[in-house]
């Protein structure tokens, strides 16, 4: 299964959706190198970002298993990513009860996020917020190898943060511009740089055990 899996490995642009909200007939993703964001368009035009993916990430996991896509997904960056059925799960689950839990891991993790997400827009203030959401997108990155307690290359405009942190993108060049002032965190020149990590975490509240991917079914 994983080497025919292989021979679905596919690229795609920044910019063009690889599923589109309310499509129907379409495919999972498994992203191998570079950034995503799942998105919902609202009737008057507006976007809500609901996540941005990373390399290991499930794309539209959902959407093979509903009538419909609910959501959008569009690269951030160029990609490459591998093409799963929902045939393939259905496989793969019958096969191998260990990607059958890696799966429910990974969707698992996403609903954990998404609960954080919804603390985000609901009860932290909008630094809190900010750096909430780049300590989990660090800790992410650090999982698979592509960040550091230092910091990470970042390919995300100040408009993807507002769209993803329910702020305006000149709000968002405040907040940023106040996590620098304050000696916390540096975004310049498509890099997150956390200049005093310790204290980062302390003014986001960060806990990072909702990321954690060493639970005793993964042993």
């Amino acid at each position: 299964m994983l080497s025919a899996l292989h021979k679905r490995r596919r690229t795609f642009p920044a910019g063009s959706d690889l599923v589109y909200q309310g499509q129907v007939e379409r495919s999972a993703y498994i992203l191998v190198r570079g950034w995503v964001s799942s998105y919902k368009l609202l009737p008057r035009g507006t976007r809500q970002i609901v996540d941005f993916q990373i390399p290991g990430d499930f794309l539209g996991l959902r959407s093979i298993l509903f009538r419909t896509a609910d959501h959008s997904i569009e690269p951030v960056t160029s990609i490459e990513a591998i093409e799963v059925l929902a045939s393939d799960l259905i496989d793969a689950f019958r096969e191998s009860p260990r990607v059958a839990t890696a799966v429910l891991w990974a969707a698992s993790r996403d609903e954990a996020m998404g609960v954080e997400h919804l603390i985000d827009l609901g009860r932290r203030d909008a630094l809190q917020r900010t750096a909430h959401f780049l300590l989990e997108l660090g800790a992410r990155l650090k999982l698979v190898g592509l960040g550091t307690v230092a910091g990470y290359a970042c390919p995300l405009s100040q408009y993807h943060l507002a769209d993803a942190l329910g702020l305006s993108a000149v709000h968002v060049n405040r907040v940023l511009r106040q996590l620098r002032e304050e000696g916390l965190l540096t975004f310049r020149s498509g890099r997150v740089i956390f200049d005093n990590f310790d204290g980062l975490v302390t003014l986001a509240e960060f806990d990072v055990s909702y990321l954690d991917q060493s639970g005793p079914l993964l042993k």
